[in-house]
């Protein structure tokens, strides 16, 4: 059943735990109705705990905010699992009513008063939890390591098409070995077609010399029966 005169949160007490540090956490009370109502705060554990205020008032209608500070722990407790628990006790405060009234017999319950009760367990969380990796940076780590994927794919294809096959691998031995024949052919073509196109060139001066000395003799012929 919901309280009708407070409403307070969060529902469990989430204390940071650091170990040889104080801590703290807040509660906010909630006042629902036209009324003002009294609070006051207790614990199992009154030495661990420090609660700012303790004890006071809500405003109709408004809030209030309750600080409870915890003391360095000394030690780390089995699975962080604490058994301390909270009390918040309330009542709605008649006119005139002052801190100096709030005791505890005001929140004794007897016929004809309404006092509610709510209680929190406390819930030890880090101190320090590690940030979560925003998604924007995830994508972009996904899209880079795709990117570097797919740069290294043509490297690869470039090499099995160019070589066929690995540089250890006996085909590509042969292959190589052929290629190297051929090329030794091919010189050797290349140099005796060489040596004809020297002779043919050899001979064509021959018969250039001959053809301009037939020329030569020729002219002086002609000039001799002219004269």
């Amino acid at each position: 059943m919901s309280n009708t005169l407070l409403r307070v949160s969060p529902s469990d007490l989430k204390m940071p735990f650091e170990l040889k540090k104080q801590n703290s956490a807040c509660l906010e009370l909630v006042n629902k109705t036209d009324h003002r109502v009294a609070f006051k705060v207790k614990t199992t554990n009154p030495r661990k705990y420090a609660v700012r205020p303790a004890s006071g008032f809500v405003p109709p209608r408004g809030s209030c905010g309750v600080s409870i500070t915890m003391q360095a722990p000394k030690e780390i407790p089995p699975d962080y699992h604490c058994k301390d628990k909270f009390l918040v006790q309330s009542i709605v405060a008649e006119e005139g009513t002052t801190l100096k009234d709030i005791v505890p017999d005001m929140f004794s319950k007897v016929p004809g008063k309404l006092v509610e009760e709510f209680k929190l367990r406390v819930i030890y969380v880090p101190a320090n939890p590690p940030s979560p990796v925003p998604e924007e940076a995830e994508e972009e780590d996904s899209l880079d390591s795709d990117v570097d994927h797919e740069v290294e794919r043509p490297s690869t294809s470039n090499y099995i098409s160019g070589h066929g096959h690995t540089s250890g691998s006996p085909t590509s031995h042969n292959e190589d070995v052929s290629m190297v024949s051929k090329s030794g052919e091919q010189e050797s073509r290349y140099a005796e077609e060489n040596k004809k196109m020297q002779k043919e060139l050899v001979s064509s001066d021959d018969d250039f010399l001959s053809i301009s000395r037939l020329v030569a003799l020729s002219v002086s012929h002609t000039l001799l029966l002219h004269k």
